[in-house]
C-alpha cells in the first residue's frame, strides 16, 4: 500500500497560496486520472484507489500545515503503511518557482509541516517531492508562504504538474533513487 500526501492548509482563504502547492498537485492528479472522490477520515481528505493492483491513498491533511504529522500518523497506523511507502509533496522556499527536488530523507529545512511529520513518524527518512515557491526576503516568511500565486506562477505550476504527476505515478513502479537520479539531474 502506498500513501501520497500533499501538504497545505484547509479552507477557502488558503486556496491558491504558495504553502498549498501539495494540495494543488494532488487535486489535479486525482481529477485528471479519475482516481475517485475525496472522502473524510482522521481529519484528512483522502482518495483510495488501485493502481497496478496496489492500493494507493492520496491524502490532504486538514489539520493545518503545522499539525500535518498527526493526520499522516493516523493513516499510517490505521492502514499499516510502511514508512518507505510514503511520499510527501510540499513547498520549498529555497527552490525557485518551477523547480523541484526529490529527496529520500533529510531535515525539514525549517518547513513546519515536514518537521511535524518527522516528529510523528519518528524519522526523517521518508520520501518527498519539494516544489519551489521561491522566497521574497522583503516579505515576512509567514505572509509570503500564505500569499496567493501570481498568474504567471499558476501557469508555471500547471506546466510543472506534467512532470510532478509523472514522478508520482512512476514512484509506484520504480526505485526512488533511480527517480532522484533521473529527475534531479534534469532540474538544475
Amino acid at each position: 500500500m502506498k500513501l501520497v500526501v500533499g501538504l497545505g492548509n484547509p479552507g477557502k482563504e488558503y486556496e491558491n497560496t504558495r504553502h498549498n502547492i501539495g494540495f494543488f498537485m494532488l487535486d489535479k492528479l486525482v481529477e485528471d486520472n479519475n482516481f475517485g472522490i475525496w472522502k473524510s477520515k482522521f481529519n484528512g481528505l483522502y482518495v483510495d484507489c488501485l493502481i497496478n493492483n496496489e492500493k494507493v491513498i492520496f491524502l490532504k491533511p486538514q489539520s493545518y500545515m503545522n499539525l500535518s504529522g498527526e493526520v499522516v500518523r493516523k493513516f499510517v497506523d490505521f492502514y499499516k503503511i510502511n514508512i518507505e511507502d510514503i511520499l510527501i509533496i510540499s513547498d520549498d522556499l529555497d527552490l525557485f518557482v518551477g523547480n523541484f527536488r526529490l529527496r529520500d530523507k533529510g531535515s525539514s529545512g525549517g518547513h513546519n509541516g515536514l518537521k511535524n511529520i518527522a516528529l510523528h513518524l519518528g524519522t526523517e527518512e521518508y520520501k518527498r517531492i519539494k516544489i519551489g515557491i521561491s522566497n521574497d526576503k522583503n516579505i515576512d516568511t509567514k505572509d509570503y508562504v500564505l500569499g496567493k500565486f501570481s498568474k504567471s506562477d499558476i501557469d508555471i505550476y500547471n506546466e510543472l504538474y506534467n512532470i510532478i504527476s509523472k514522478i508520482i505515478l512512476d514512484s509506484f513502479n520504480n526505485n526512488f533513487h533511480d527517480l532522484m537520479s533521473k529527475y534531479n539531474r534534469k532540474n538544475r
